[in-house]
């Protein structure tokens, strides 16, 4: 079988201008960045905006295994099915990160025959739209220390700024930091640390906002610092979210490019998926609605994290209304689910995945508090059993879910019209009762322990003195009333990794809370999660090359 990025390499991409026609778009609400890729204009909007909205699905997963299940692909493939069926589909999805990209996860562009294409520049440098956020993120981090060189007039205590710097590489030595050494000319000698880019609360922003006056706003509205009086800071207090604003002037507009099959797809902001809510930009899932049948979106992660936070976050604050939700298993991650190690995943265990089927359950359970229907797809890999595919198929129908196999990868949409079907059902047939997890009203920890009971199974939350002290300092400064976006490990329910399955008697710990009072939510800091990942011991970018004739290879 034919690698990612040799299948990528030989697709025939269509010009985006004639994609861009397939949706009614004209050259002229087009801005070019070659003949592949374009940004869509902003008058675009005010042509689209009284167009009727197309039905929204999600597709999210069950918690993965650290390589990962596949679930942009299915992502792709679903969107290039639909398409087979006569109708318009555009797909919505983030962009993906450089940092992972050379270290272990790969690149997010999907994978076989569905991805993205052109797929060596949606993983390396793409529009430059993470370039922005990394610019206007380290600007202000720029402007925070000149600040202090210059006298301090706002009377920052140096010793509370929360505002570190980013880059989009994973670089562990950056971590933990001391900037202005060298002398009285250097700043002020401080700690300090970076962040991988996509977890800036900058790039939550872009993902967030409804416009550009809309973004300048929330970027005042982000909380830098405290003054020795314990007063807080924000950016609009340093005076800098008109610049930052200014960096981000193109970031803001949609991606547009297209899969393998030609099908449209919509690519713009990529935020963390612990750290924020994982996402695409709330710009992009609003345009797809107007100019297509279905849009099929994706959130980060498993199910836990991504469609929680796409449902209680993402959708609270955009107004949207999912209308179905794909749930992605894998029998290797079912396998891993049920105590197989990831060395063994490819080795027949049909026992294994009725223990770790356990977990599907849960997530099933968990999407049904939302009322949006379900279609539960199992994406095929070579080594899967006939025994094992039945049971799950068998497990999935004696719980009333609709299912459906998925062989995108190896075949593209064709691989993917019986999962078109069962969603185009449910979309058209099945009514979506649609609810949020809790109210916003509710306090920051009655939301907490909500999330942590209904979805994760927990018996309880436990919270450190530092969390408890940053909870009372946001309800004083009257913030509370934001949803919560919970960063823990994507690969168990708990927040300890090595709790697979659907573990229970166990507890969440709280080490820290942040207020993301820009991007509007209150993030719970659990486990050990890190906002700046570190290579592996063989990064991806070894493999990575060009020969002569400007051919990639080792991108996947």
């Amino acid at each position: 079988m034919k690698t990612d990025i040799q299948i990528a390499n030989e697709a025939v991409m269509e010009p985006i201008v004639k994609i861009a026609q397939q949706l009614n778009i004209s050259e002229d609400d087009l801005e070019l960045y070659g003949k592949y890729k374009a940004k869509l204009s902003d008058n675009l909007w005010d042509k689209i905006k009284d167009n009727p909205n197309g039905k929204l699905v999600l597709v999210t997963a069950i918690n993965p295994t650290p390589a990962g299940e596949g679930k942009t692909t299915i992502t792709v493939g679903l969107g290039q099915a639909i398409n087979k069926l006569g109708l318009s589909s555009i797909i919505t999805l983030r962009e993906p990160s450089l940092g992972p990209c050379m270290g272990i996860k790969g690149g997010a562009a999907g994978g076989g025959y569905s991805q993205v294409v052109p797929m060596e520049d949606i993983n390396l440098h793409f529009t430059g739209d993470i370039h922005a956020v990394s610019s206007a993120h380290n600007l202000l981090s720029a402007l925070i220390d000149n600040h202090l060189h210059q006298g301090n007039v706002l009377g920052i205590d140096q010793r509370s700024i929360l505002w570190k710097r980013v880059i989009d590489m994973n670089d562990r030595v950056l971590r933990h930091i001391v900037v202005g050494l060298g002398g009285k000319n250097q700043g002020i000698p401080r700690e300090d640390g970076f962040m991988i880019a996509v977890a800036s609360e900058v790039m939550a922003i872009l993902c967030l906002s409804e416009d550009i006056e809309d973004l300048k706003r929330r970027l005042g509205e982000m909380l830098i610092a405290y003054s020795y009086e314990g007063k807080p800071i924000y950016v609009k207090d340093l005076k800098a979210d008109g610049a930052m604003a200014v960096l981000l002037k193109d970031a803001i507009k949609p991606n547009l490019v297209q899969t393998l099959e030609n099908t449209p797809v919509i690519m713009h902001g990529g935020p963390f998926a612990n750290i924020a809510h994982g996402c695409n930009s709330v710009i992009a899932t609003r345009y797809a609605l107007k100019l297509s049948d279905i849009v099929i979106t994706e959130a980060g992660f498993g199910a836990d994290l991504g469609a929680e936070k796409f449902f209680d976050i993402k959708c609270r604050k955009a107004g949207l209304k999912p209308d179905a939700v794909v749930l992605v298993a894998t029998i290797r991650a079912l396998k891993y689910n049920g105590g197989v190690a990831k060395s063994h995943l490819d080795q027949p265990d049909t026992d294994a995945v009725k223990d770790g089927f356990v977990n599907l359950e849960k997530h099933i359970e968990n999407l049904r508090l939302f009322g949006v229907p379900i279609v539960v797809t199992l994406n095929t890999f070579l080594h899967d059993s006939e025994e094992e595919i039945e049971f799950v198929k068998n497990a999935c129908e004696a719980l009333g879910c609709e299912f459906a196999l998925a062989e995108v990868w190896k075949h593209g949409g064709y691989g993917g019209v019986d999962l078109a079907k069962k969603v185009v059902e449910a979309v058209n047939n099945v009514e979506s009762n649609f609810t949020y997890l809790y109210n916003e009203t509710d306090s920051i920890k009655e939301k907490i322990n909500i999330i942590a009971t209904k979805i994760y199974g927990a018996k309880g939350v436990k919270y450190s003195h530092k969390a408890n002290k940053a909870i009372h300092r946001i309800e004083d400064m009257s913030k509370g009333g934001l949803p919560i976006c919970i960063a823990k490990t994507q690969y168990s329910l708990s927040d300890q990794p090595k709790l697979i399955g659907r573990p229970t008697d166990f507890e969440i710990n709280v080490s820290e809370i942040k207020l993301s009072a820009g991007a509007g939510f209150i993030v719970a800091i659990t486990g050990d999660i890190m906002v700046m990942p570190g290579l592996p011991k063989i990064p991806a970018a070894e493999s990575i090359n060009i020969d002569k004739h400007g051919i990639v290879s080792g991108l996947f």
